[in-house]
């Protein structure tokens, strides 16, 4: 069981102390990790291994942080499993950056600095709109697109059947949030983020990020990557382009995306990231996948072991 689909977590799943096991114990991800300071000109592994939380929950921290995070965990895992093979890559919103760097679309170096700039200009957007996210579950999909609708939100992320989150202005979110239950839905709940992700209100992030992807070298991914602008599988530097930056107001159709691998005969998926927040919506979509993580060297060990049983 060496061959299986990578899968690389998104924005909320970073934590203080990401990543630090691993540079303590294989010296492939301490060079990645030295590079990434390297070449974004301040310490990041600082930052992701002693925080402070406020620090490292800053847009423009985190999303380079999981993203090489992820690709620390792959890295090593490699290196333990070397007849490892990836067959096919996706990633939570800001992960779908790091799917495409384990697939070589872009260099880690290029695809760092994308993934920095996003956060940034993310950033500058919530600071410059007052936008909120609620999370709707137990509702159906049409449900859900009904009330952002009247309430003049956006729908950010189908995560999992059941699991939806809404994105917007405050008082739109709001309005969302008290429509729910005479819509049919069971539970909605602000979430605590800095902005409205996945939404109108990020097309000035979006505009800005297209000038810097379209500076970007893209190559033919080397396995199948899902887009979760498309919600299914990428193919040429025009179209990986245009979805990754649509992405940034578009929704997160993940339920798709893995539906598609599935549907390539895909069974094996490895999170790559921490907090097992995938493996939670797999549980969702698809009970009969098989699920492993990967965010520290004991889940790495247990890892290793299911993959060369």
């Amino acid at each position: 069981m060496s061959k299986a689909v990578i899968l690389f977590s998104g924005q909320g799943a970073q934590k203080v102390g990401m990543g630090q096991g691993l540079t303590e114990n294989y010296s492939v991800a301490k060079t990645l990790f030295e590079e990434a300071d390297a070449a974004l000109g301040y310490s990041l592994s600082d930052i992701m291994f002693n925080g402070p939380d406020e620090e490292l929950m800053k847009t423009s921290n985190c999303q380079p942080a999981l993203y090489l995070h992820g690709l620390a965990c792959l890295a090593v895992l490699k290196e333990r499993v070397p007849n490892f093979e990836a067959v096919a890559a996706a990633g939570l919103s800001l992960g779908e950056f790091t799917a495409h760097a384990a697939a070589g679309t872009f260099s880690f170096a290029d695809g760092l600095k994308v993934v920095q700039l996003r956060g940034q200009f993310m950033e500058e957007a919530c600071d410059a709109t007052k936008g909120a996210m609620a999370a709707m579950i137990g509702g159906t999909p049409e449900a859900v697109m009904d009330l952002a609708a009247e309430a003049d939100v956006d729908v950010a992320n189908f995560n999992a059947p059941g699991q939806i989150v809404v994105s917007g202005s405050e008082e739109g979110v709001d309005k969302a949030v008290a429509g729910a239950k005479p819509a049919g839905i069971k539970i909605a709940k602000k979430l605590k983020v800095a902005g409205a992700y996945h939404s109108r209100l990020m097309q000035s992030a979006q505009d800005k990020l297209a000038g810097v992807l379209h500076a970007t070298d893209i190559a033919e991914p080397s396995i199948p990557v899902a887009s979760n602008f498309k919600g299914g599988i990428v193919g040429g530097a025009e179209e990986i382009r245009e979805t990754l930056e649509k992405q940034v107001t578009g929704s997160v159709r993940w339920v798709e995306c893995i539906e598609a691998l599935i549907e390539q005969g895909h069974t094996t998926f490895i999170e790559l990231g921490p907090g097992k927040l995938i493996a939670g919506m797999m549980k969702r979509i698809n009970k009969e996948a098989t699920m492993i993580c990967i965010e520290d060297i004991e889940s790495l060990d247990a890892a290793v072991a299911a993959l060369t049983e």
